[in-house]
Parts: C-alpha cells; structure tokens; sequence
C-alpha cells in the first residue's frame, strides 16, 4: 500500500486507536482501555505501533512488547477495508526490526484459536504454532 508510514503512538492517539481496536481487532481484553494503553506508552513509548495512509488515517496497528528477555506480539490488526494490502506486513516488519535492535532472538504472537484469516496471515509472515505452549513463534535471527 503506497504511502503507508509506520510510527510509534502517541498519548495523543490513544481514544483514536482504542476506537480503531472496537472495529478492527478481534476479541477484547482487559487492558483495552485508556488507563491500560496510556500505561503502555509510559512504560516504552515505542511498543505501540500504528500504521497510516497517506492522509494520516489510522490503517494498523500492532503491539511489540520486549521484556528485556522475549518479544511478544498483540493486537495486530487491521482496517478491514484494508486487509490484504501490506498493512499487516509492515507492522510486522517495523516491529521485527524494533526487537532487533533490542537484542531480541525469537518473535511469539498472541492469536485466538478462533481467527482462522489471522492464522492465514500468521503462517504467511512466518510463524508458525508452537502447540505445548498455545502460542506462535519465529526466529528473529538465522
């Protein structure tokens, strides 16, 4: 998708981006609300990635999350009018590239069991389940 930037969030942007998740994300979670993602960005300000259209119009975002240890993937989701365009690809590719940076080795994703189109996109960019553990993994070096 042409024109597609990829930043991190701002406390700006917060009621725009939890309004964003009530359309494009699935399922909900207890930390989806304000005092929950305004946490988030305090703690590292660079977690919460956000994609936008060339006229600044949220597009995606994703959660990259580094514990010092592990890198962890949340709420990758997309502007449904928008999926299958490279949405997801580039927030998937921004937030490898942070974990890189960061030292991190391996890249899990939390994923409901229920979103056979994520599974879709999960498998495509690389990852795979790892069953024991529910979860999906990649490598993030060879």
């Amino acid at each position: 998708m042409g024109g597609l930037r990829v930043r991190p969030a701002t406390p700006a942007d917060l009621d725009a981006v939890l309004a964003f998740w009530k359309t494009a994300a699935e399922g909900t979670s207890i930390s989806d609300d304000r005092e929950g993602v305004e946490r988030l960005v305090a703690r590292d300000p660079e977690a919460l990635l956000l994609a936008e259209d060339a006229d600044s119009v949220l597009a995606g975002t994703v959660i990259a999350g580094f514990d010092g240890w592990r890198c962890h993937l949340y709420r990758l989701a997309v502007r449904p009018a928008l999926r299958r365009r490279g949405v997801g690809t580039a927030l998937l590719a921004a937030a490898e590239e942070r974990f890189a940076r960061l030292g991190g080795r391996r890249s899990d994703a939390m994923v409901l069991d229920r979103n056979d189109t994520a599974h879709h996109a999960w498998r495509a960019a690389g990852y795979a389940p790892q069953p024991e553990w529910s979860r999906w993994v990649k490598p993030l070096a060879p």
